[in-house]
């Protein structure tokens, strides 16, 4: 990816940008909904997906005011599929109980 042509604010949303998307294939990989490029299996872990949402959760909460707002408009976009996915994933039931990943709203 070549990102000589972007300033440095831009490239600093570009960076953030790529931080939420890597954890929300990991939320998307707990939920079973992604394949494991390491396995090359579709796994549920939803303890992993909740510490990915609930990582993503922080990030909104301690950068509240300090995103533009497409960026803001991502990252909200962004935990609201994945907690309904996981609400979803969660009511079909696992073995492993775990709590529902947290919302600041």
């Amino acid at each position: 990816m070549n990102t000589d042509n972007l300033n440095p604010e831009q490239q600093d949303q570009l960076l953030c940008m790529m931080l939420i998307q890597q954890h929300q294939q990991i939320a998307m990989m707990g939920l079973g909904k992604l394949q494991n490029p390491a396995t090359g299996e579709m796994e549920k872990d939803l303890s992993s997906a909740k510490y990915a949402i609930d990582t993503l959760n922080m990030l909104d909460k301690y950068t509240k005011g300090n995103l533009p707002q497409e960026l803001k408009g991502f990252l909200d976009q962004t935990l609201t599929t994945l907690r309904l996915n996981y609400a979803d994933e969660k009511k079909k039931g696992e073995s492993t109980p775990s709590e529902e990943p947290k919302s600041e709203d």
